[in-house]
């Protein structure tokens, strides 16, 4: 298994991702041909499910763009099933604690580090010999950690210093609601910033990456320039509507 977003990761590289809401393989086609390094499909959100989330992954396969999607929830069952089926990193939403962040990396890794049971039939499609992805797999996918809670920020150090967190993700509209401001995304309140200031220094000290959701490139760039190695910006759906009431204006 080879994760092309691991490597840009490793070597300090900027990325820029998006998200797959639309339930489409066509969809995802379309929207691996646009540039992104890495693509999300949303099952926690939007409409997804399981067998979209397969279609999507098979048709971002022929195409040099990562494939990533969001658990709805810090399980295991479902966690392993969405590495079996391709993914190169998992999403997990709402870890606010230690004891969360260790329970997202031993279901994502398999023994010893973790408990993620033998089973992946579809990754292992593309793989040589019959343990082929079984010897690769718990480097080359990607564990990510949401931060999008006051009690996430609160206990950052704890989760950053859990073996196998390759990255936190901040979740700006969670992170303000928690917070008791409106769950919006560019955000400009000065108290947020300094989150993500705090947040930054927290996991360059543990040699963490940071990613941050955004809504436009502009504010990307500015989160770019901040310090976060990589952002995700919009979604398929979202690009669909703009455009869409740009044209029925005319």
């Amino acid at each position: 298994m080879n994760n092309p977003l691991k490597r840009r990761f490793a070597q300090k590289q900027k990325a820029t991702l998006s998200w797959l809401l639309i339930p489409s393989a066509f969809t995802a086609e379309s929207m691996a041909q646009t540039g992104f390094d890495g693509l999300i499909v949303d099952m926690q959100h939007g409409v997804q499910d399981y067998q979209s989330m397969v279609a999507c992954f098979q048709a971002l396969h022929a195409h040099p763009v990562a494939r990533l999607a969001r658990v709805p929830a810090n399980e295991a069952g479902i966690i392993g099933k969405t590495l079996d089926a391709g993914a190169h990193g998992i999403i997990c939403p709402m870890i606010g604690s230690e004891a969360e962040a260790e329970a997202l990396v031993r279901a994502a890794k398999y023994p010893p580090r973790g408990t993620r049971s033998n089973g992946p039939v579809r990754a292992g499609l593309y793989t040589y010999g019959p343990s082929s992805y079984q010897a690769t797999a718990n480097d080359e996918t990607l564990v990510i950690a949401m931060i999008e809670t006051k009690q996430g920020v609160d206990n950052i150090d704890d989760i950053l210093a859990v073996p196998g967190i390759d990255s936190i993700y901040v979740g700006p509209t969670d992170l303000g609601f928690s917070m008791g401001l409106p769950p919006i995304l560019d955000r400009e309140e000065p108290e947020i910033l300094a989150i993500y200031a705090h947040l930054l220094k927290r996991s360059a000290a543990a040699g963490v990456v940071a990613g941050i959701h955004v809504a436009t490139p502009a504010y990307a760039r500015r989160m770019l320039d901040m310090g976060f190695l990589w952002t995700s910006i919009g979604a398929d759906v979202a690009y669909m509507t703009a455009a869409a009431k740009v044209a029925a204006a005319c």
